[in-house]
């Protein structure tokens, strides 16, 4: 209990010796580590029991907001949770720099995803840089294919080379590849 009567969380000594350097460590960490959980839960989540959210990202969109932005809010509430556990709660430090960190991503995400391949809020930036133009197409070639099965690159801040995305399409006989625009009409398949 503080001064006031008010019961507090137990402090953890071994977490108050947490340097800035190791907080700054753990955020990074925490970082990168997000990468590898995107791509876990897109690849055998989304495109698996939670389709029913997701499909909605593979089809034209008709208003601003689509079902699928419903795993933003979702992934959102972990980030949360801790940046509460770790400011408000007496969880300590680590708490609030691995929060900061699952927020990073989130905002570089939605930076990446949403913003530059999307293009969800109207802007002029045109991907030059060799990494940005392979993120770019690799996520393009993703789209291609509309259907649950049959998709390629589900990371997102790291991506196999196009060329060996277009060999698996390839690969796969382009199992659920959208016809090109203009085409769909005509008929022809490709």
């Amino acid at each position: 209990m503080d001064h006031y009567g008010v019961a507090t969380a137990p402090r953890r000594p071994y977490i108050a010796l947490m340097s800035p350097l190791t907080l700054l460590l753990l955020f990074l960490a925490t970082i990168a580590a997000m990468e590898g959980f995107a791509y876990v839960m897109h690849r055998w989540v989304m495109h698996g029991p939670g389709w029913f959210l997701h499909a909605s990202h593979h089809r034209a969109r008709t208003g601003f907001w689509e079902a699928n932005d419903l795993y933003f809010v979702i992934f959102a509430l972990p980030s949360i949770l801790l940046l509460l556990g770790g400011v408000q709660w007496g969880w300590g430090s680590w708490a609030t720099a691995v929060g900061a960190g699952i927020a990073a991503y989130g905002a570089i995400y939605l930076g990446f995803h949403d913003i530059i391949v999307h293009q969800r809020v109207t802007h002029r930036y045109v991907a030059r840089s060799r990494y940005m133009k392979r993120i770019v197409q690799a996520h393009r070639l993703h789209h291609a294919v509309e259907t649950k099965h049959g998709t390629v690159s589900f990371g997102f801040l790291i991506a196999p080379h196009p060329t060996a995305l277009k060999q698996a399409l390839a690969q796969r006989g382009r199992q659920g590849v959208r016809a090109a625009k203009g085409l769909e009409d005509a008929g022809a398949v490709d």
